[in-house]
């Protein structure tokens, strides 16, 4: 497995070259504060006792109370977390809200387990990991394989030991246990907000540009939908299973409808199935990947036509692609800014629950629209001020950000 935390490093390394940094500052940004790992055991539906191994990181909460989602999923390690929670670190500077970088998983394959095994495995969790969470510490979020039912069990866990009702604890529960409204497409429609900025930029009409999209998940789907109904055309979409092409482009509601009933989007009609691979090099002006991390190499970077490629998927795309990316004057609008709605919207679910003063879903949007495209033109013209690759700039102006706090605290 490709190492995260090496890819996250290398890319912190291209943004200190442009910044006035110290060597024990740097060390500061590069390495994660603490991190718990926990062995905890439950009892299966079959009577036996299962131990699981489990990981909560803290990478930097100079800004505020770290915050990131909680992964189930068999591949989890303690240095994917830490990179995840420092990307989240990044993350939350971008968009500037009051959040540090976290993020936890246990090591386990979710779709074995039955609802009681799973609702007491969530649960094991939070009493693991009850003193290192809390609305002021650390506030974790769905994130793979992790729902807003697997949020609402693991509040009510932390209520239960804390002896007191803390629906701040957590975001991304269901709306009657306190979530926000725009939550569930929040990550697509933060991507979609950066990604009309974008085609305003480079001049581009909307009308009839070609969108392929891997990960047709929750993010890939509601921006799928959002593209087509700005008249844009989708003409590929991928699962876990592979994908599907149509040069003349088809409505994702349909692929959706189908995909639901087959549980995979390959053969829809009309569509020619393709893999996962070849959806990548596809002749398109915009590229979505929206599944797994390091699916853009320098193996395939050469053949990518896209005009523009936006990461709504965590670190798909590895120091070397970046480099042969910017080579080809493609503009890659990068995770840690383009799938930022969804913290940013988290954000707003904790206001909420603080102030027990709760929003309508306009109001929502609104606010989400105004940060992501701030955001987006001030990284924009970072990256034309300072001559670098979107990436490197998005970097610049979220260290910049997390530097002035830590500096605040030991000047």
């Amino acid at each position: 497995m490709a190492n995260h935390f090496e890819n996250m490093n290398k890319q912190l390394n291209k943004a200190f070259s442009k910044i006035e940094i110290s060597k024990e500052e740097k060390e500061i940004l590069s390495k994660p504060k603490e991190t718990l790992e926990v062995n905890f055991s439950i009892k299966m539906d079959n009577g036996k006792i299962k131990t699981f191994n489990a990981f909560r990181c803290h990478y930097n909460d100079a800004r505020g109370p770290t915050k990131g989602g909680i992964r189930f999923h068999q591949e989890v390690s303690k240095e994917e977390v830490e990179a995840l929670a420092g990307w989240m670190t990044w993350k939350t500077a971008i968009v500037n809200i009051p959040f540090g970088g976290g993020k936890g998983g246990i090591i386990v394959n979710s779709k074995k387990l039955s609802k009681d095994e799973l609702q007491r495995l969530s649960r094991a969790y939070v009493r693991a990991f009850h003193k290192f969470i809390g609305p002021d510490i650390d506030v974790p979020a769905p994130d793979v394989y992790t729902t807003p039912q697997i949020m609402g069990w693991m509040m009510d866990e932390f209520n239960i030991i804390t002896g007191k009702y803390s629906p701040s604890v957590i975001t991304g529960k269901p709306i009657n246990l306190g979530g926000s409204q725009g939550r569930g497409d929040a990550t697509a429609k933060g991507g979609f907000y950066v990604l009309l900025q974008a085609i305003e930029k480079l001049g581009l009409k909307k009308q009839d540009l070609k969108v392929a999209i891997q990960g047709f998940g929750n993010a890939g789907s509601h921006l799928a939908k959002m593209l087509f109904d700005e008249g844009m055309k989708i003409v590929a979409v991928s699962d876990s299973q592979g994908g599907i092409y149509s040069e003349k482009g088809f409505s994702p509601e349909k692929v959706l409808e189908h995909k639901i009933k087959n549980r995979s989007v390959i053969n829809f009609p009309n569509t020619k199935n393709i893999t996962n691979n070849e959806i990548l090099e596809l002749d398109i002006d915009i590229l979505v990947p929206a599944a797994l991390s390091n699916q853009l190499t320098e193996e395939n970077a050469d053949n990518v036509n896209a005009k523009i490629i936006l990461e709504l998927a965590n670190g798909p795309t590895t120091p070397e692609a970046d480099e042969i990316f910017k080579g080809k004057n493609i503009l890659l609008i990068p995770d840690i800014l383009a799938n930022a709605g969804g913290v940013t919207v988290s954000y707003y679910e904790w206001i909420q629950n603080r102030t027990q003063e709760y929003w309508e879903l306009d109001d929502v949007y609104k606010k989400l629209k105004k940060v992501m495209q701030q955001s987006f033109n001030i990284v924009y013209n970072t990256m034309e001020k300072e001559k670098v690759a979107m990436r490197t700039a998005a970097y610049i102006v979220a260290i910049h950000r997390v530097l002035e706090a830590v500096r605040s605290k030991y000047q």
